[in-house]
Parts: C-alpha cells; sequence; structure tokens
C-alpha cells in the first residue's frame, strides 16, 4: 500500500532532524505532496514531524 504524503507547516524554526527528515521525504515547501510506500522507515519518519504533515492512504 501507499500513502500519499502532504507538507502543511513550514520546517522554518524546526529542530535541524525534522528539517532533514522532511528533505528525505522529498518535501521542500508547504503545500508539496509525495507519494510513499507504506513501510517502517517511512512511518518513523512520518511520526518525526507528524505536526507538519498530513497523511492519506493511496489505492
Amino acid at each position: 500500500m501507499e500513502i500519499k504524503v502532504t507538507q502543511v507547516k513550514s520546517a522554518i524554526g524546526g529542530q535541524r532532524n525534522q528539517r532533514e527528515t522532511l528533505r528525505s521525504l522529498g518535501l521542500k515547501k508547504p503545500g508539496q505532496s509525495v507519494v510513499r510506500s507504506d513501510d517502517a522507515v517511512t512511518l518513523g519518519m512520518i511520526r518525526t514531524v507528524a505536526h507538519l504533515v498530513t497523511v492519506e492512504e493511496v489505492k
């Protein structure tokens, strides 16, 4: 299964690991979305930046 991750808030003023996690997910600016596989690594990254992103399931 895949999930769609959308950045809804800016990373400015956030911790360095949060900014780097967003970059690792492929998100550069608010409003941008990426589709990723639903695995443990991705879910861990999403947990780190949960307050900055929204997540939806994609079929």
